[in-house]
């Protein structure tokens, strides 16, 4: 078995409903997201995936979607708040925790054809979560 890491650095935003400490409010991260891409064989570059690929596909939705803007439950009070002040949303079915980070991630990738196996989300430098279905 051979496998591939790429390592993807975004900021982003959030809070948590239904929890009690100081992640019910407002606030920020420099995540790290760390995917993992396993195959059995390697193809004629001698390659599991270039690195460039996943960077392509999967850094651009990164960007274009979680970099930089408030991660919220669809069902927030602060979602229309926010979006009536013209701020950057992403909505999530499920609360933003670094889990369903790391979930969200990894089925993006999968969805485009990745053979992805595990993805982390570091949400701060101390503290990870993982994602393996």
């Amino acid at each position: 078995m051979f496998r591939v890491t790429r390592e993807i650095d975004f900021c982003y935003g959030h809070r948590l409903l239904n929890y009690d400490g100081k992640c019910k409010h407002l606030h920020g991260h420099n995540g790290r997201a760390i995917i993992a891409i396993e195959a059995d064989t390697l193809d004629e570059r001698g390659m599991v995936l270039d690195f460039s690929d996943i960077k392509r596909v999967v850094s651009t939705w990164i960007d274009d979607n979680l970099d930089h803007r408030m991660l919220l439950h669809k069902s927030d009070p602060y979602v229309s708040i926010l979006r009536d002040l013209g701020e950057p949303l992403y909505l999530m079915d499920q609360n933003p925790t670094a889990e369903n980070i790391a979930r969200l991630i990894h089925e993006f990738t999968a969805s485009r054809g990745f053979p992805i196996v595990e993805t982390h989300l570091w949400e701060t430098p101390h503290c990870f979560a993982t994602y393996r279905p």
